[in-house]
């Protein structure tokens, strides 16, 4: 061995016997620390997706009817989760971590409120009629709100497209469109609330829940109606698993119903691309609540 070539030999194994890597040795610290810097990456993301979903916005799927006309089966919507405080019920799984309600706000008559069922704690979205110390009767299918009638007036038919996510709730209610394709046609009517605020709703005619009352809404709580009148178990049902709600305690609010930022009429399928937007119901997205 030359001098040259014994001199490279002696540098190597000096480094070595200090710890350090050789030239071309494949260095596993270098390989730890990208995995780390990619794990604090993910550990950071999921924060921020907790805390947005938390007390920011969080998404929703409409699975039923009982918000017809403003809200149909197979809708995905955003809701405010800062609108009338937050407690556990605006965490994840309602992660007991919030004591009570911090940052309280009442809602308004004609919101559109996500609440957990009082009892098994599903969420439900029903629109908020009554208010602490409110009256509320029913009559005929008409409510009273502290005595007065809320003003009901008739409107042109709410029609909806017979989908995979839409069947018409009554035969009476079926026909066709200029098209020929099958519809369902409801009657349709606009209440007016003391405050101005308006909505649609929708009434079959005379239904078992058209008469009801009247209660006083206790300190705390919500009487709140689908506007989907005779296809809505609410306040005017006893709460009860899967059923209806009962007055409704504010402490169990989750958010306010802001803007759909999906639709879907049921038809699309996972292993046809195309089918995901044929199957949207594009008129729909972006709408406020």
């Amino acid at each position: 061995m030359d001098e040259k070539q014994e001199t490279v030999v002696t540098d190597e194994l000096q480094g070595e016997a200090a710890g350090a890597p050789a030239a071309n040795a494949d260095w596993p610290p270098e390989k730890a620390k990208k995995e780390d810097n990619f794990f604090v990456f993910l550990l950071k993301l999921l924060a921020v997706v907790l805390i947005f979903r938390s007390f920011i916005f969080s998404p929703f799927s409409i699975p039923s009817e009982s918000m017809l006309p403003r809200l149909m089966n197979g809708d995905y919507l955003l809701a405010s989760k800062w609108s009338y405080g937050f407690s556990k019920h605006s965490l994840p799984f309602s992660a007991p971590l919030i004591p009570g309600r911090i940052f309280a706000s009442e809602p308004e008559r004609g919101d559109v409120a996500i609440f957990k069922h009082p009892i098994d704690e599903v969420d439900y979205i029903k629109r908020v009629i009554g208010l602490p110390g409110d009256s509320i009767a029913v009559r005929n299918g008409v409510v009273i709100l502290n005595g007065e009638p809320i003003p009901k007036e008739r409107i042109d038919d709410f029609i909806i497209p017979v989908s995979a996510n839409t069947a018409c709730a009554r035969s009476q209610f079926e026909t066709r469109d200029a098209e020929g394709n099958a519809v369902c046609a409801y009657p349709r009517f606009r209440e007016t609330l003391p405050s101005g605020a308006t909505y649609e709703v929708l009434d079959f005619g005379p239904d078992l829940n058209d008469n009801f009352g009247p209660v006083i809404v206790p300190q705390g709580q919500l009487f709140v109606m689908g506007d989907n009148r005779d296809n809505s178990q609410d306040s005017r049902v006893p709460a009860m698993p899967g059923g209806g709600v009962g007055i409704v305690p504010q402490d169990m609010l989750v958010g306010r119903a802001t803007i759909l930022m999906w639709s879907t009429d049921g038809s699309s399928s996972w292993l046809l691309p195309w089918t995901w937007f044929t199957a949207a119901r594009w008129d729909r997205l972006g709408t406020t609540l």
